[in-house]
């Protein structure tokens, strides 16, 4: 057995040292070491490669030994190197670029050093090669491709931002400052809702808890304050960045500028609204007009009659005539009037009774019974009741409007699995077929001769933007359904 010393024999087996036998030591070196190795003595020929030299460049071993070094294909510096090292200078980790036997180009990290005798004297050089060319590909590659992403960062209007499960941003696209007027610098450090009003944070957070239980990327739709103080609706798709646990570590999100959008949104609302408003106010006239008869007739009693207790009725009776004419318009107003788009927590139920007042004059000019088949149970939404209201409007009055002849309209609200309600809206009209069906909801098509063609692409969105969906089943000959899911508290 050799004698160890941390681990390495000093004796051979035959009992002598290995330094007493130093080609074998350089052997032992030179096959083991993981670069390639090659020996050039001072007339610049090969006289020693190791077996990595052969396997970086191509050669074998008798390819090589005893050709000069200028034999084969090299940088032009390295004449003028391999002359200083003969004098005693080191070059390490040289970055240059040699060919492989078969023509194609290595990226090689040389060092140079001088090779002594035991007097000091140079005898050779020696030249240790280290293929870097995966390595240099991979850093190319990654260079393209942050190239590429400040290409796309730099010149993308879409606002892209990187930030931690603080919400602190550690990164913001240089498109925030067209867009809202900050600097990167600006806003990097801080929260990222730090340019939200504050009462869109809210909204913010709940979905921002969504990602974070589900892990799966999110859409939010919030205002930012630009830097001039306007406001700016931000369209943001949210999505985790997870760590090497496939636990999320970074969020990215990348929001872009809908104002313009919105703002085409809600002219249509307001046309759509109007266009309802428009057609209603017949109906609204007609069953104001019924009151005011019976408030004419009654004051005319009420100035011929001397009796304190038949005033007394009919001073009742011109009271709950006014309620109702209050009513009636409070209603309408309600409607006619323009409103902030904010969600709130409201009952749906009082929504849906406030939209069959409002077109209960309607129905009777058409001799339209609405039936109603719900519970009274509190169902609360995150909604704007404005927004719905205008959407079972639609709804309704398309339904009283498709039975000229009269007709009944059902209503019905159940509550579904998974905190949603289902709200249906069924007529018995001739129905609608199958090819039309298919075109519903496309802005400006109408099967009315007086519509515009905007209530059910609008109330679709107004749907969609309050996590809904809709849905409208018809059969020529019995009638039609419009069915909407919302999702509630």
């Amino acid at each position: 057995m050799s004698s160890l010393i941390n681990g390495f024999p000093i004796l051979g087996n035959d009992g002598d040292s290995i330094y007493s036998n130093p080609d074998e030591l350089i052997d032992l070196f030179l096959n083991c070491t993981a670069d390639g190795v090659a020996i050039i003595d001072m007339e610049n020929r090969f006289i020693r490669v190791n077996h990595m030299y052969t396997v970086i460049f191509g050669y074998t071993e008798k390819e090589v030994i005893g050709k000069k070094f200028t034999e084969f294909q090299h940088p032009e510096e390295v004449k003028n190197i391999i002359k200083l090292v003969k004098l005693g200078k080191v070059y390490s980790n040289v970055m240059t670029q040699r060919y492989h036997q078969n023509g194609s180009v290595l990226d090689i990290s040389v060092s140079y050093s001088p090779f002594r005798n035991s007097k000091g004297k140079i005898i050779a050089v020696l030249a240790i090669f280290r293929d870097m060319t995966e390595l240099k590909l991979m850093e190319r590659e990654l260079r393209k491709t942050r190239e590429l992403y400040d290409l796309i960062t730099k010149n993308t209007t879409d606002m892209i931002k990187v930030y931690k499960k603080d919400q602190i941003l550690i990164y913001a696209s240089p498109s925030h400052e067209k867009v809202l007027g900050y600097s990167p610098s600006q806003l990097v450090g801080k929260n990222c809702c730090s340019l939200m009003p504050s009462e869109e944070k809210e909204n913010f957070d709940r979905v921002f808890q969504k990602l974070l239980k589900t892990g799966k990327p999110q859409l939010a739709e919030t205002k930012q304050i630009s830097a001039d103080g306007d406001i700016v609706f931000v369209e943001t798709s949210i999505s985790p960045i997870l760590n090497d646990n496939g636990e999320i570590e970074l969020f990215v999100a990348v929001g872009r500028n809908i104002t313009d959008r919105i703002n085409n949104d809600a002219a249509l609302r307001n046309l759509d609204r109007l266009s309802i408003i428009g057609q209603l106010a017949a109906g609204v006239a007609h069953e104001i007009r019924n009151p005011l008869t019976s408030l004419k007739g009654f004051s005319k009693l009420l100035q011929s009659s001397v009796s304190q207790e038949k005033q007394d009725d009919y001073l009742s009776i011109i009271m709950e005539e006014l309620d109702r004419i209050d009513m009636i318009v409070n209603e309408f107003m309600s409607l006619a009037k323009p409103q902030a788009i904010e969600f709130e927590k409201r009952n749906l139920v009082p929504i849906l009774e406030s939209t069959i007042n409002v077109l209960h004059p309607q129905a009777l000019l058409h001799n339209v019974q609405i039936q109603l088949d719900y519970d009274k149970d509190d169902i609360v939404l995150l909604c704007s009741p404005h927004q719905l209201k205008q959407v079972f409007v639609n709804f309704l009055k398309n339904a009283i409007e498709a039975m000229p002849n009269g007709g009944n309209v059902y209503i019905g609200m159940e509550k579904m699995d998974h905190n949603r309600v289902k709200i249906s809206f069924s007529d018995e009209g001739p129905g609608i077929d199958t090819e039309m069906l298919g075109y519903l909801g496309t802005p400006f098509y109408t099967t009315k001769d007086k519509g515009i063609g905007l209530g059910l692409t609008v109330s679709n969105k107004i749907i969609q933007e309050h996590n809904g969906a809709m849905r409208i089943e018809s059969q020529v000959g019995e009638g039609t359904t419009v069915l909407v899911e919302l999702e509630c508290i």
